[in-house]
Order: C-alpha cells, then structure tokens, then sequence
C-alpha cells in the first residue's frame, strides 16, 4: 500500500490533470473547426513525444524496456483510440453531452476492474460512482440525444476507462516516466493513418499553433505523466472519481474565460462530484483506522 503521504500527492495530481483537461474543452473544440481532428491529434501527441525525450534523454531516464514497450503500446493504443473517438464526437454533439458521456468512465472503471482483475469494490465506492454520474448529469445534461456523436463518445469513455484499469495494474513509481514516452509515441501512430489520408494540415495562424502547443506539453506530455506517475500510487477506481472533475473545471474555465454564467446546475453538480471524493477517500481511511499498523497490503477502494 502506498505511503499516505505519497497517495495525499498523487490525488493532488490527479486533481491537477483534471483542472488542465478542463481547460482543453473550448480549445480543442474552436481549433478543430479550422484544423482536422486527426491533424489536430498527430500534431498534439508528436510534439509531446519529442519534447518528452529531449528533457529525458540526456538524463539517462528512459528506460525502454521490453514490459514498459509492450505495456506502454497497449495503453497507448487504448488512449489514442479514447481521443480519436472522443474528438469524432465532440464534433457530431454538444460539449455539455460529450462532457457526460466521457464522464461515464466513471461507472465504466469499477466494473471492468471487477471483471478483469477480480478486486472488490466497496460500497462507499460504488455510493462515490453513483454521486459522481449524478453530478456529472446535472452539470452537463439538457436533455439527453443519442446521437452518433453520443454514441462514438459512450466508446470513447470505455477507453478511458480501460487505459485506467490498465494503469493501475501496470504503472510503477520507477518506469513512469518511460512507460509515459512510449504512450505519447503510439498514440501518435495510432492517429498518423487518418491524418496522412488526405494530407496533413497543419495549424496555419499563431493562436492556433500556440492552442496545439498548449494541447501537446500541459495537456499531453505534463498530464500523462501526472496520470502514469498518480496511478502508482492510487487504485484505479478511486483515480477515476477524482478524475471526474473534469467538466467541474470546464464549467470553471467556460465562466471564467468563456463568459458563460455561473449556475445552479455548476453548484450542485460540482458539489456531487466534490462529495464523491469525499466518499472515494473515506473507505481507506476507515480501513487504516480499523486495521491499525499491522494492515500493509492494502485493498482496492
């Protein structure tokens, strides 16, 4: 079980890679108006593959090993077809619909962590899933199509989903930063068929080749890492809620840069997820308290 004071800083981390994920939906959104989503997503993930290994290569800290090469391919491949489908979507549906099916990662990822891996999920757990689908609809839904977009984005949540539960069991504190690398380069090849179809378009004005840098080393490199590194650290399912601040902070960002008001479904919604945090973090500290010193081996929230 990780030390409390390294699981405390790997949910910081998540909440951090939640608020800069956030941050991305009104971008990704206007430069895929001018810029094709598959262009869009090689340029991204190229830039922060690159940048990645100039900073780790001459540190001697990439270590490609082949488990970190073939784990690092699998959850790249998993992701890059999260964000290929998940950008497809964003474009046949509203933002406040695709914000809520990605957010079903949420239920997505106890369940498959019950199939595949066999871990019990507790019952604050499950009470912490249901707060964090209710905020998540009260935040984001106005009614509910399901549409092609809907559906293309229900198949991208099961994705992420899946390269959650598949973090958890493969992430280790001294492989993160490798396992990082080979993700961003096959996400990379994952998108670079698509793109290379009818030619690639690069961004073409200074907003937005600065939005795709932004995209590609806080929102690619930086945040990949902060996941890789987090899940470490905390059981998959427990990631994901905290996660599911997402559309929390891109309500925030939406206000707060988008002019759009601040409304009661952003104070009950953010509230509910907020709560389901709160829950996702009981269940283990209850258990320390009742185990006492002699628990070390830790168990699933």
């Amino acid at each position: 079980m990780p030390r409390p004071r390294l699981g405390a800083l790997a949910m910081a981390a998540l909440v951090t890679m939640a608020a800069i994920w956030g941050s991305t939906f009104f971008l990704i959104k206007d430069v895929v108006s001018r810029v094709p989503v598959t262009d869009m997503l090689v340029v991204r993930f190229a830039i922060a593959t690159v940048a990645l290994v100039v900073v780790l290569a001459p540190r001697r800290q990439l270590v490609l090993s082949r488990p970190v090469l073939v784990r690092g391919s699998l959850l790249g491949l998993v992701f890059g077809a999260a964000q290929v489908l998940q950008t497809y979507g964003l474009e046949l549906t509203s933002a406040s619909i695709s914000g809520f099916v990605t957010g079903l990662y949420v239920v997505i990822t106890p369940l498959l962590t019950w199939v595949l891996l066999r871990h019990r999920v507790g019952l604050l757990t499950w009470l912490a899933v249901a707060l964090a689908t209710v905020g998540l609809g009260v935040l984001s839904l106005q009614g509910l199509q399901v549409s092609p977009g809907a559906l293309l984005t229900l198949a991208s949540a099961a994705c992420y989903a899946l390269h959650i539960v598949g973090l958890g069991r493969w992430s280790e504190p001294g492989t993160a930063l490798s396992l990082t690398v080979v993700q961003l380069a096959v996400v990379t090849v994952v998108c670079l068929p698509p793109a290379l179809a009818d030619g690639l378009t690069l961004p073409a004005t200074g907003f937005d080749w600065g939005a795709v840098l932004y995209l590609a080393l806080i929102a690619g490199s930086f945040t990949m890492l902060l996941q890789t590194w987090a899940q470490s650290q905390v059981p998959a399912t427990r990631a994901a809620v905290v996660m599911s601040l997402e559309p929390v902070f891109g309500a925030l960002f939406a206000v707060a840069l988008g002019g759009e008001s601040f409304t009661w479904r952003i104070t009950v919604g953010g509230l509910s997820i907020l709560a389901a945090m709160y829950l996702v973090e009981l269940g283990p500290l209850l258990r320390r308290r009742r185990a006492g010193p002699r628990d070390r081996a830790g168990l699933p929230a």
